[in-house]
């Protein structure tokens, strides 16, 4: 029996410490207790305020991203701490700051990114698995973590994860934990995009899955970790996975198609925005080819962007070209052979 388990997805803002690989266990826990053909709605109010301003209704709109209901309300961190945000349905939530800089951005216009990835010094990643107080990781949640850290390390990309457990979630570039204590009713997993100074989003809930397999688990976090460093949902276009059909739209956080994934529905993608479970966590090869595209280990060389020599061109000392394959600069008195392009 199959039930779709839907993800939340948020957008806000967003460590080198080394963790031990495991071997996944291929035992699947029991999941007799599943309900079948289960649907989560993503459109309630909950318990948060109705939004009825006129001129911030109109700029959510304008972002073009399935508003749905429009609300305040709580959003919980891993101390306990608590921010008012921005709801969006029941699956995207901002922080004021964050729905700011999203308004009056452009877009362009499946695997999809967002237009924020994660750049420079960001892309090793310090992922924390938190294990304080209420809001921990149970023992099987942890395992999940593991294996989805694996699922990313074990790629060819510039993405690196160091995991580690613990409870110093400040320090941590990304942090899980579960809120199930402040979300008892809810199904899934609520994440972020990085933002635009390339950091991946910090803040990862899980909450409900307990019930689940690890498998379910770990896809779930893995998904996560996926809008994190800027992965929209595959079939962002119709949620076909839902069986809702409701367009997310491209919006100011952008849904860019990943050259060499599919544009129609990939039903086995990890980045589905629903999933049953039968899901074992892993990534299909889609999935792979869209991480590796955007994320691709360095193959720079010197002669990366520059130039080819033109005659019609006048240079001035600096300047370099490429000729021949391969690179010169230019000197007061000529051109200095600096050596092959490759």
């Amino acid at each position: 029996m199959k039930k779709p388990l839907k993800y939340l997805a948020i957008a806000f803002s967003v460590f080198t410490l080394v963790f031990t690989a495991c071997e996944k266990d291929e035992n699947i826990d029991d999941t007799s207790n599943f309900q079948e053909d289960m649907i989560i709605n993503m459109n309630n109010l909950d318990n948060r305020t109705l939004v009825t301003d006129a001129d911030l209704l109109e700029a959510i709109s304008a972002l073009d991203i399935d508003a749905g209901i429009v609300s305040r309300g709580d959003f919980h961190l891993p101390d306990g701490t608590i921010e008012e945000r921005i709801y969006i349905g029941s699956d995207i939530t901002f922080t004021f700051e964050d729905l700011n800089d999203l308004i009056g951005g452009g877009a362009e216009g499946r695997q999809y990114s967002t237009y924020n990835l994660v750049e420079g010094a960001y892309l090793t990643i310090d992922i924390l698995g938190y294990t304080g107080g209420s809001q921990a990781l149970s023992s099987k949640a942890r395992t999940a973590l593991q294996y989805a850290v694996d699922n990313y390390n074990n790629l060819n990309t510039t993405l690196q994860f160091n995991l580690t457990f613990g409870t110093n979630h400040q320090a941590a570039d990304m942090v899980v934990y579960d809120n199930t204590v402040n979300n008892p009713n809810g199904t899934g997993g609520v994440a972020g995009f990085p933002n635009s100074s390339g950091q991946p989003h910090k803040y990862i809930q899980i909450y409900g899955i307990e019930q689940f397999s690890t498998n379910v688990n770990e896809h779930v976090i893995t998904h996560e970790i996926g809008h994190s460093v800027g992965f929209r949902h595959s079939d962002w276009f119709d949620r076909a996975s839902c069986g809702s059909y409701n367009n997310e739209g491209q919006g100011s956080n952008g849904a860019v198609h990943i050259p060499g994934t599919p544009t129609g529905t990939d039903v086995t993608s990890i980045m589905q925005a629903c999933f049953s479970t039968s899901a074992d966590g892993e990534f299909n090869g889609n999935d792979i080819t869209a991480l590796e595209y955007l994320y691709s280990q360095s193959t720079s060389g010197p002669c990366d962007g520059v130039p080819a020599w033109n005659s019609g061109t006048s240079y001035s000392p600096g300047d370099r070209v490429t000729y021949n394959g391969s690179l010169y600069e230019r000197t007061s008195s000529g051109w200095n052979y600096l050596g092959p392009c490759n």
